[in-house]
C-alpha cells in the first residue's frame, strides 16, 4: 500500500531500501514529488528523509529535540566573545538611557525638595506579559514613565519633556486619506461613478488630544483628566539602569573591549590584493551602478559554500548597512515541499482540540488594493493557473496574514521548522537561541514582538502591468530582517491576452494624462521621449517599470515612451526563466533626498481605488509608492540616487538592515517566508526608527511600536 495516498490499487510502486517498510506508488511521486528520481526514492524515501507531505506526515507537530538541531553551534569561546561584542556596541545606548532617567529623576527630586538620593520611585507593578504603552505617542514603555494617579493613563519620558517644552508630538490629529471608489470601470480607464468614499484603515485606539495634559512650574505634568498628577513610576528595580551601565562599562574596561564592534577600515575578502572587486569567487553580484562608490556589489555567497568564517565577512557588510542576498538556502534542509497544495493540505488538516479550522482567507486585490475573502484552494489554484477580471486583465491577489505570524509555527509546523532549518547565519537569525540576536534577550514570560516568521504569498507575472502589479511598495522596517523565497510558479500570458493588456493599458495612460497632467487631447500610441524639464509631459507616470531584471521580458508599456536605457535596467547573470521577485533597497544614507523626491511626485503615484495619492504623510512609512523604471531613472537624473536592485530566485534568502527602505514585485507567483531579527549593529538604527514612527498621527499604519528594542537593549 502507498504510504501517501493509502491505496494499493494505483500499480508499480518504489519500496525503501532503507527502512524497508514504506512504499510510494509512481502517479504520488510524479505529483507529490516531481523533482526526485525513482533511484533516490528507494535509496531512501521521503518520510526517512523527513520530507514526506502525506497527509498524516503534514500533521504531526515537530517534536521540540528535533528543533535542537537546528540551534547555532556555539562553543565556549565565541560566547565569550560574541557577549563582549554585545556589550561593547549596547554600552552607548545603555549609557544614554541612564541619562535620560537621570534627567528625570532630577525633575522628581527637585519637585519634591528631595536630594537625589533620597529619591525613592514607585514601582508600577506591570505583569510579566503585560505590553504598556504610551497613551500620547503609543511608542513601548520598558520602565521609567509618569502615570495618572486617578485614570492610569501612562506617558513616556520623551512626552513628558515635550510637554514642558511646549511642542508635544505624536499625538493630535488624525490624519484622512480619502479614497474614492468609482466602480469597476474606473480601474481600466472609464469615467466611472462615486460608489463611496472610503479613508485608510483608522487605528480607533484612544488617543489623548495634545493639549490634554499641563506642564506645571515646578515640573510635575497634570493629567488631560483633570484630577490627577503623572508620577514616575519604574518597571523595574529604580537603580536597574544605572547599576547595569556602570556594571557594562566596567566589564569594557577590564576586558580592554576596544573597537570590536568599530566599522572596520580594511576592504573585505570581495576585493582582491590589488583594491578591484574579485569576480572570480562567484560570492559578490553587481546591484547597482553608483559613480564613485564601493557599495555597487553585494556579498552572495551560496548556503552550501558558507564556512564558520563568513560570519565575520557577513559582520563586515552587515556592519555598513548592506543587504546581503545567500543562494539556495533550500538545499541546507531536508527538502520538505512548499508546494501551495502542499500547504494548502497541511494547513486545512489542522482540526482538532489544539487547532481550529480556517479554509476562508482574506487576501489584496492588488489592482485596487481593497481586501476580498477568498476560499483557500480557490486563491491557491490562482497562484499556479492564473486569473483575471471580467476586462481580462491579469487578477493579482496577495495573501493577507496567512497563517496569522504568532501561529506559524502551530498551523505549519513541519514548514516552520523547514525554515528555521535552512535559516544562514544563525547566530543572528535564529528566533530563540542567536547569540547576536537580541530579540531573543526578552525575559520568557514577557509579552514578545511579533518577529515572524511569517509568509507573503502573491500571484506575480513578468510582465510588467503598470497597474494591480504584484507589489510591496516602498517602506522601512522596525527591526533587520531575512526574506527566503521558498517557492515560485510561473504563469504565461498567451498573445491574446498580451494584446488585451496592451489595450488596457493605453486607457490606463490616457487616464493619467486627463486626470493627473490634465493633457485632455488624444496621445495615440506613443509617448515623445523628448520630455523637456518644465513640460507636464516629463510628469508621466511610468508604472510599467518593464526591463528591470537581466534578460526580462522587454514589455514597455505605454506609459514608457520607450525603453529606457538609465543604469541599473539590467541586472547582471539573471535569466527570466530563474527569477522570482525583483528588489530595489535604498541604502540609509539616501533617504533624504528619496523622501525629497516622492514629496515632489507624489501625485503620479495611484493607490487605493487606484485614485492618485491625495496627500503624503510620511513618504516612506505610507506604503504607498513603488517607483517604477521610470521614476528610479528619474531619481537618479534628479537627485543622483539609486537602490541595489536584484532579482531573487528560489531559495535565495535577502537579508534586508534595519533602516533601509525597500520594495518588491514578483515576477512570478511566490511563497516567501520571512523572519525580523535585531542585530546588535542596528540598535541605534532601530532606536532611530521608532522616534521616528512616534512622530506620526495617531492613526497611522505604522504607528505601534511593536519592536521595544530599548527593552531588549539592557535585558
Amino acid at each position: 500500500m502507498c504510504h501517501q495516498c493509502q491505496r494499493n490499487d494505483k500499480g508499480r510502486v518504489v519500496r525503501c531500501q532503507r527502512c524497508l517498510r514504506k512504499r510510494y506508488c509512481i502517479p504520488c511521486l510524479k505529483t507529490w514529488y516531481p523533482n526526485m528520481e525513482e533511484d533516490d526514492i528507494a535509496q531512501s524515501c521521503p518520510f526517512c528523509r523527513k520530507n514526506c507531505n502525506c497527509k498524516a506526515c503534514l500533521r504531526l507537530d515537530v517534536p521540540i529535540n528535533d528543533l535542537k538541531n537546528y540551534n547555532p553551534v556555539v562553543s565556549d569561546g565565541e560566547k565569550v566573545y560574541y557577549a563582549k561584542y554585545v556589550v561593547e556596541t549596547l554600552l552607548p545606548y545603555l549609557k544614554q538611557i541612564n541619562l535620560e532617567q537621570m534627567k528625570e529623576k532630577e525633575v522628581e527630586a527637585t519637585r519634591l525638595g528631595l536630594a537625589l538620593e533620597d529619591l525613592q520611585i514607585a514601582n508600577a507593578n506591570i505583569a510579566e506579559n503585560e505590553r504598556v504603552f504610551c497613551d500620547n505617542c503609543r511608542t513601548s514603555i520598558f520602565d521609567f514613565h509618569r502615570s495618572c494617579s486617578n485614570c492610569s493613563s501612562d506617558l513616556c519620558l520623551i512626552c513628558c519633556w515635550e510637554v514642558r517644552n511646549g511642542h508635544l508630538q505624536g499625538g493630535g490629529e488624525e490624519v484622512s486619506m480619502e479614497f474614492i471608489d468609482r466602480g469597476f470601470k474606473y480601474l481600466h480607464g472609464g469615467v466611472g461613478s462615486v460608489v463611496r468614499v472610503s479613508d485608510e484603515a483608522r487605528n480607533r485606539d484612544l488617543v489623548r488630544s495634545i493639549s490634554g495634559w499641563k506642564a506645571n512650574d515646578d515640573g510635575s505634568i497634570s493629567c488631560f483628566c483633570g484630577d490627577g498628577i503623572l508620577e514616575l513610576k519604574c518597571m523595574f528595580p529604580e537603580n536597574f539602569v544605572l547599576e547595569l551601565a556602570k556594571k557594562a562599562d566596567d566589564i569594557a574596561g577590564s576586558l580592554g573591549l576596544v573597537n570590536i564592534s568599530r566599522i572596520p577600515e580594511e576592504r573585505c575578502l570581495c576585493f582582491n590584493y590589488i583594491g578591484d572587486v574579485d569576480l572570480s569567487g562567484g560570492k559578490i553580484l553587481k546591484a547597482a551602478s553608483r559613480e564613485d562608490s564601493v557599495d555597487n556589489y553585494l556579498f552572495c555567497p551560496k548556503a552550501m559554500d558558507i564556512q564558520h568564517e563568513d560570519l565575520e565577512h557577513f559582520r563586515h557588510h552587515w556592519m555598513r548597512a548592506e543587504p546581503v542576498i545567500v543562494r539556495n538556502v533550500l538545499e541546507t534542509a531536508s527538502g520538505l515541499s512548499w508546494e501551495p497544495m502542499v500547504m494548502w493540505r497541511a494547513f486545512r488538516q489542522i482540526n482538532n482540540l489544539k487547532h481550529g479550522r480556517h479554509l476562508d482567507v482574506k487576501a489584496l486585490e492588488c489592482l485596487d488594493w481593497c481586501e476580498v475573502e477568498i476560499n483557500n484552494k480557490e486563491f491557491f489554484n490562482g497562484y499556479s493557473k492564473g486569473r483575471f477580471d471580467s476586462s481580462d486583465w491579469p487578477q493579482i491577489l496577495k495573501l493577507k496574514d496567512w497563517p496569522p505570524s504568532t501561529e506559524f509555527d502551530k498551523r505549519l509546523p513541519r514548514h516552520g521548522a523547514e525554515f528555521l532549518c535552512c535559516l544562514p547565519f544563525k547566530e543572528y537569525t535564529h528566533p530563540c537561541c542567536g547569540p547576536l540576536n537580541l530579540a531573543t534577550c526578552l525575559p520568557e514570560k514577557s509579552l514578545k514582538p511579533d518577529m515572524g516568521p511569517k509568509t507573503y504569498i502573491a500571484y506575480g507575472v513578468a510582465q510588467e502591468l503598470g497597474r494591480g502589479d504584484s507589489v510591496t511598495k516602498l517602506h522601512c522596517d522596525m527591526s533587520d530582517a531575512v526574506n527566503v523565497l521558498a517557492h515560485t510558479a510561473e504563469v504565461s500570458l498567451t498573445p491574446e491576452q498580451l494584446i488585451k493588456i496592451e489595450e488596457l493599458k493605453q486607457k490606463h495612460f490616457q487616464q493619467d494624462q486627463r486626470e493627473i497632467f490634465g493633457i485632455v487631447e488624444h496621445i495615440g500610441n506613443t509617448v515623445d521621449s523628448d520630455r523637456s524639464a518644465d513640460a507636464s509631459s516629463d510628469k508621466i507616470v511610468d508604472d510599467s517599470g518593464a526591463g528591470e531584471g537581466g534578460a526580462l521580458p522587454e514589455a514597455v508599456g505605454c506609459e514608457n515612451g520607450g525603453p529606457s536605457t538609465s543604469s541599473g535596467s539590467k541586472l547582471e547573470g539573471v535569466d527570466a526563466a530563474e527569477g522570482g521577485a525583483l528588489w530595489d533597497i535604498f541604502r540609509r544614507e539616501d533617504v533624504p533626498r528619496l523622501e525629497e523626491y516622492l514629496e515632489k511626485h507624489y501625485k503620479e503615484f495611484r493607490h487605493i481605488h487606484c485614485c492618485p495619492v491625495p496627500k503624503v504623510v510620511h513618504s516612506i512609512h505610507d506604503q504607498t509608492f513603488y517607483l517604477t523604471l521610470e521614476h528610479k531613472r528619474k531619481l537618479k537624473e534628479e537627485y543622483g540616487i539609486e537602490p541595489w536592485t536584484f532579482v531573487q530566485k528560489l531559495g535565495d534568502a535577502v537579508f534586508i538592515p534595519a533602516g533601509c527602505p525597500h520594495q518588491v514585485r514578483n515576477l512570478k507567483s511566490c511563497i516567501k517566508v520571512a523572519l525580523d531579527f535585531v542585530a546588535p549593529e542596528n540598535v541605534g538604527e532601530c532606536i532611530r526608527l521608532t522616534n521616528e514612527f512616534r512622530v506620526l498621527p495617531p492613526n497611522h499604519r505604522a504607528k505601534e511600536d511593536k519592536l521595544e528594542v530599548q527593552f531588549s537593549t539592557y535585558i
